[in-house]
Parts: C-alpha cells; structure tokens; sequence
C-alpha cells in the first residue's frame, strides 16, 4: 500500500508539466574575461541551473587605441576648417586694427617739426593749407623766371587730361576738370601737375597712392590722416580731387608764395631731396620730358 502510494503520487508528478520558476537574482563576481571577452557562467542550483547564462563584460571608461584612427576621415578635416576660422578671424582683428590706426593719426602738435616737403614747421604747414586761394608772393617773382615754370596759363585741355588718363588706365580717370580747375584757380599750368602726378605713382595706379589717393605722395600733414602711426608717412586724401588741390595749394602757397620757387628745377630738390633717397636730377628730367610730351599733343609719354 505504501509502494502503490508512492507510485501514483511519483507517476502524478510526472504527468503535471513543469513550471519554470526564474531564479532568484545574485550579486555574483565577474570573472576576468577569456580571450573571447566573454566570462564564465556562474552555476546556479535547482532546475534552472541548466539554463545558459551570458555575462556582458562593460567597456572600460578610456577609449580604444584605435578610436581616433577610426574618427580621421571626419576629425582631420574638421581641425583645418577650426584653423582656418581662428586665422580667419585673426586677420579680421590685424584689418580693424590697421584701419582704426590709418584713419586716427593725425599729426597735431604745434612747433613740431615736419618734413622739408610740406614747409618743415606747423606755421608754415599752416599757412598754405588753411588757404582758400593764391596767396601773394613774400618775395617778388621774376617776370620770366626761365624755362619750365609752374606759373601761368594751362597749355593742355581738361579733355587732353581725360584721355591721358583713360590711356593709363588711371583710378582718376574722368576727373579731368577738376585737376584742370584747381590749376586755374591758384595760377599754376595743369601739365605740371599731371606730370607729377604720373612720376609719383603712375597716375594712382602704383604704390601708395592707390590708398592715399594723393596726386604728389605729400607727406603726413595735420589735417589728413597718415599712414604711419608716427607720423612719418604718406597723407590720406579723402578723394582724388581732395588730393589734386592739396597739391595745387602746396605748390603756389609755400614753394611759390613763400620761398620764391617757381621752376622745376628749384622746386624738385626741396619736393624730392636726395636726403630722403630720391634722385632729383632723374625727377627733374621725367617732369620736364612729359610736359613737353603733352605740349606738342602726344598722349603717351616714351
């Protein structure tokens, strides 16, 4: 009766179908990884220690060796266009920086010396720029002073300075008139002028004067700003015609009213000494070469 007991309730259990109970979970130890990088299951007891059991080791925080390989194709390019902002940006500031120091130096302090070309003191600077007109002459002026002098009456037309100046492609061109005004306004033949205007700088179209837009590349002067921050550079005209009558007021106002210069060959060597590196007699010899160009009706000068 026992036996027959105990194999009913045995065949019982067998014919019941199984229940799966999870196991209950453990704080378990991860083993140190094999060379697949996967750990050994943990064995569990009961039924459900047949079960698979997979443990994922976690990466460690640092990244792999070859992360930033693998990132090149992105990470290079990404570097040079960063480089290229901040130089970028760079030159943004040396600009602003080079603007803000061109258009703020004036040289305002009287009594300070100036460069021979411009008068060499303030008062003298003074007097010819503050001028609205001819000045009259401290010392008497010769009735014929000699060949090649600036005083008196245009001998090229405003149009002849037009077609000079579109021949040579000058950033002046069209201005004719005004270059041709101003030199009737202050007594001095515009062919003088141009000739000065074209051994400085080409017409505008070489060195400095294509900033300065200055006709002779006058020297920093009180009034204008410079292009130098201690003052030893070029004048900054506000326009070409700005630039035109500077040059007209200094010529008749200081080398003619005050020194009694009236020539090429004594205005030159005070204009473009030899101290300040210039070649006065090579000066002397273009400007009286192109007048005379001009005179008899040629545009280009050879």
């Amino acid at each position: 009766m026992a036996n027959g007991s105990s194999y009913r309730r045995n065949s019982q259990s067998e014919d019941q179908p199984l229940l799966f109970v999870p196991p209950r979970r453990r704080a378990t130890r991860i083993l140190p990884a094999d060379e697949g990088g996967v750990t050994e299951a943990p064995r569990m007891r009961g039924r459900a220690s047949s079960l698979p059991v997979t443990t994922i080791e976690l990466p460690e925080s640092r990244l792999p060796a070859g992360t930033l390989r693998a990132q090149r194709h992105w990470l290079g390019p990404f570097l040079i266009c960063l480089a290229a902002v901040v130089l970028g940006l760079l030159v943004m500031l040396s600009a602003v920086i080079y603007e803000r120091g061109t258009h703020l130096n004036l040289v305002t302090v009287p009594g300070q010396v100036y460069p021979v070309q411009i008068g060499g003191s303030f008062d003298a600077f003074n007097t010819w720029e503050t001028s609205t007109g001819p000045l009259p002459p401290k010392q008497s002026i010769p009735s014929h002073p000699g060949p090649y002098s600036v005083l008196g009456k245009p001998t090229i037309s405003a149009d002849f300075i037009n077609k000079v100046l579109a021949a040579y492609h000058s950033p002046a061109a069209g201005k004719g008139k005004a270059l041709y005004d101003y030199g009737v306004q202050y007594g001095i033949d515009p062919v003088y002028a141009l000739a000065f205007f074209m051994h400085e700088s080409t017409f505008g179209t070489q060195g400095v004067a294509r900033e300065t837009k200055s006709l002779g590349n006058i020297r920093c002067i009180p009034t204008r700003p410079c292009t130098s921050p201690d003052g030893h550079g070029f004048a900054i005209m506000y326009s070409w015609e700005d630039g035109f009558l500077q040059w007209y007021k200094l010529i008749r106002n200081l080398y003619v009213a005050q020194w009694g210069l009236v020539t090429i060959e004594q205005i030159i060597p005070k204009y473009a000494p030899a101290a300040d590196h210039n070649d006065e007699k090579a000066y002397i010899q273009a400007v009286e070469h192109a007048v005379d160009t001009w005179r008899a009706g040629s545009i280009y000068v050879t």
